[in-house]
């Protein structure tokens, strides 16, 4: 991107930046800069050549106005993301590499590949275990309530709520129950009748979007903000990432809604609003970002598909709302005393449905009209009854309920609470239970339980909003951002040098969930060492354990495991194990003690035998390895030996799989290259009965990209580009090492961008 940025930037005179018009926006407009700058034509002294683009939504007037009043990008929101990354990525990189490898290194049964810790991750952890506390240490209490039935008429009754509303001890309830029972009539003791008004909404912010799309809509708050995004970008909405619910008073309402004014669902509500005038929003909290958030155009579910249009939908209701008229209605109430005890009844009644035509949802709830009545009336009694019930726990955190407390609490940002949350799931700290409910599973219950034994604070949301109200300061301008910086550091530096001290409290929790390494897993194959069997720990992340050594082994993840033919590898005496991905994927040998300790410079970690340079053990890349792959640059195509009778021929770097030679029962790597493009020949033995060579043979040696008899034989699965064999064109290949020779032509390889801070920071925030 780097590099493109600045082809594209050489030579010119002027920079606009047209990025997200938010903090992270701010952020890379500097980084573009930062590679575009040197490579642009020298500036004459005082002359202005960087300009920056603010908008909210991608439409022609929103773009022309923007590009109408070029600003200046502000260096210092881009500092305050600078310092928000540098946090996050230090503070979360030292507790959870700590962590991961203390616990790891001592429970089998984890079931999860890293132990994370998160400035703003851990403290939303903490509100689900908060709220799993109070659920597993209530105490359900019985109470009593007083329940009268009274006849308006002959063939209407009226249920009346008793004013004590509830008493906890049956003795008196029931004392109350005989003081009534003997009463044959209700006596009206008052009645009124008062017009009242349900708001209309304010207007959408990110926080409210997320919250409605998990409670109503059943879309996780990382899947909405995803759809939102996509929504904008098509020009379908404004910038979804807003905390403003209040309208400017210069915005052009009625642009927006004359953009519905045909929609099939709510046309005539709108074209009724701009005849008779809309409503003025009512007036909520300017942030000073962007505007709410608001339908651009109009849109169809078959333009959007079901799930954006959903979303689409609530935010297009919720925007007409805004400019509706309250909902009224008349609350009607009568007291009545039956004997000593008071009892009220109430009525609603619908005068005009305003806003809640649009939004039927939220429409007051139909409730029978009361009898027309004055005091001193009376009604007879037909029912007195005492009614036994029990107090209930709090149920779980719903997503909804989660983000108004993150929200309140000031953890994390608009943009970032749907990827805090969505963190504790993929983590295995908690499960997304029916109706959204965040239920904490044992590992996230052991964790926040261990933060409050050694140091409250890096659970409690208190010292993240204080760092949050310092980062905002410095996007401001009323903060230094190295100030703030390093005694954040400092601060977390002093915490986790405690916390280290302190892990023995956290490890005690642990000893009672989980399982120690030596009681986990099932036996396997031989160490090299002592050459006894190890134990296959299949839960994340997989692992082999040797308990005579104490040693741990990791293992590639995603992939079954099982012992390979009982043979060992030579260099260590270690049995070698064949990881796989399944019938259709990729499959390979490796030696757990090579995969962990390389013994050759150009082995990395983790690498398997079809990545080995040992110049003449027989599951080495040096005796299986065919030729440069097809797709990726530093690829070698490996034969797998273990596929017969469906044999493949794999890429030890990318996910290409060719499957070749079906119903061959030998395939064996000749120790001859290619003349043309000097990849190593195979040797293929065929039954006489199943063999497809021409003429009734059945051994053939030749090469699979030249060889005119194998191209037919051979099928290449996932890659993107094509090798000149299916063109006929030579490539090349030097020996059946590592590629060092030219990359066939062809279609780009997709490559993976460099991880940036960013992306980091935002794993373990």
């Amino acid at each position: 991107m780097v590099k493109f940025l600045q082809v594209e930037g050489k030579g010119c005179d002027y920079i606009v930046l047209w990025l997200d018009c938010d903090k992270e926006g701010e952020n890379i407009c500097f980084e573009v800069l930062d590679a575009v700058l040197p490579v642009m034509n020298p500036t004459h002294s005082g002359e202005k050549t960087v300009f920056r683009a603010r908008f909210s939504s991608i439409t022609d007037t929103d773009i022309c106005a923007a590009m109408a009043r070029l600003g200046e990008p502000d260096h210092n929101e881009a500092l305050s993301v600078d310092a928000r990354q540098e946090l996050d990525l230090r503070i979360g990189c030292a507790f959870t590499r700590f962590q991961t490898k203390y616990f790891q290194g001592k429970y089998g049964n984890l079931d999860s590949s890293l132990i994370s810790f998160g400035p703003c991750q851990t403290p939303t952890l903490g509100f689900c275990v908060e709220r799993h506390d109070k659920i597993q240490s209530f105490k359900p209490e019985t109470y009593w309530v007083l329940q009268a039935k009274v006849n308006a008429d002959k063939d209407r009754s009226l249920l009346l709520d008793w004013d004590r509303v509830r008493v906890f001890d049956r003795e008196i309830a029931q004392m109350f129950l005989n003081m009534t029972k003997l009463e044959k009539e209700a006596q009206v003791e008052a009645t009124s009748r008062k017009e009242k008004a349900k708001q209309r909404p304010l207007a959408l912010n990110t926080v409210e979007m997320l919250r409605v799309a998990s409670s109503s809509l059943g879309m996780g708050p990382q899947h909405a903000m995803q759809t939102a995004e996509r929504l904008y970008t098509q020009g379908y909405i404004s910038y979804p990432r807003t905390e403003t619910t209040h309208y400017p008073e210069n915005f052009d309402l009625k642009g927006p809604l004359r953009q519905q004014a045909n929609h099939p669902y709510w046309a005539d509500t709108v074209k009724r609003l701009l005849a008779e005038g809309i409503n003025r929003p009512r007036k909520g909290h300017d942030a000073g970002d962007h505007p709410p958030i608001t339908p651009m155009r109009s849109a169809t579910e078959a333009e959007l598909g079901s799930e954006a249009w959903r979303l689409y939908e609530y935010i297009t209701r919720h925007f007409i709302a805004t400019v509706s008229y309250d909902c009224k209605y008349l609350q009607s109430t009568i007291s009545f005393r039956i004997g000593p005890e008071h009892f009220t009844c109430t009525g609603k009644t619908v005068i005009s449905p305003g806003f809640t035509e649009i939004m039927p949802w939220q429409s007051v709830p139909l409730e029978e009209s009361l009898p027309t009545c004055q005091r001193g009336d009376c009604f007879p009694v037909s029912e007195m009854k005492m009614l036994e019930k029990q107090t209930s726990p709090p149920d779980y955190l719903t997503e909804a309920e989660l983000i108004t407390l993150m929200e309140k609490h000031g953890i994390g940002t608009d943009a970032s609470i749907p990827v805090h949350i969505n963190n504790i799931c993929q983590r295995n700290y908690v499960t997304v239970e029916s109706g959204r409910r965040l239920k904490p599973t044992n590992l996230g219950i052991v964790l926040v339980h261990g933060y409050y034994k050694i140091d409250a604070e890096l659970v409690l949301p208190t010292i993240r909003s204080a760092v949050e109200k310092q980062l905002n300061l410095i996007a401001q301008g009323k903060a230094d951002y190295r100030q703030v910086l390093g005694h954040t550091l400092d601060v977390f530096k002093r915490k986790f040098h405690y916390f280290v001290d302190s892990i023995a409290g956290m490890d005690e929790l642990m000893e009672v969930s989980f399982s120690p390494l030596a009681a986990t897993g099932k036996p396997l194959s031989r160490c090299g060492k002592c050459h006894r069997f190890m134990k296959y720990i299949q839960a994340k992340p997989s692992r082999l354990h040797c308990s005579h050594c104490d040693e741990t082994y990791t293992l590639p993840q995603n992939g079954t495991i099982k012992l390979y033919k009982e043979l060992r590898c030579p260099l260590d005496d270690f049995e070698l194990v064949l990881w796989s991905s399944g019938s259709r994927g990729k499959s390979y040998p490796l030696c757990p003690y090579c995969s962990n300790h390389p013994p050759f410079r150009d082995m990395k970690k983790g690498m398997g035998c079809n990545e080995c340079t040992h110049p003449t053990c027989q599951h080495s890349l040096s005796m299986l390895g065919i030729g440069q792959c097809v797709e990726c640059e530093s690829g070698v195509l490996v034969l797998d030996p273990t596929s017969g009778p469906k044999w493949k021929v794999a890429c030890n770097k990318c996910n290409v799989v060719a499957h070749c030679f079906e119903n061959a029962y030998r395939v064996r790597v000749s120790a001859d290259t290619c003349p043309t493009c000097e990849a190593a020949l195979l040797a293929v033995d065929f039954n006489k009965a199943k063999s497809p060579l021409p003429g009734d043979e059945t051994q053939h040696t030749g090469c699979v990209f030249c060889d005119p008899v194998f191209q037919e034989l051979v099928e290449l699965k996932h890659a993107a580009s094509c090798h000149p064999m299916h063109r006929g064109g030579p490539g090349r290949r030097q020996g059946r090492g590592r590629a060092r020779g030219r990359r066939p032509t062809g279609k780009p390889s997709a490559r993976r961008p460099k991880d940036k801070m960013s992306a980091l920071a935002a794993y373990f925030v």
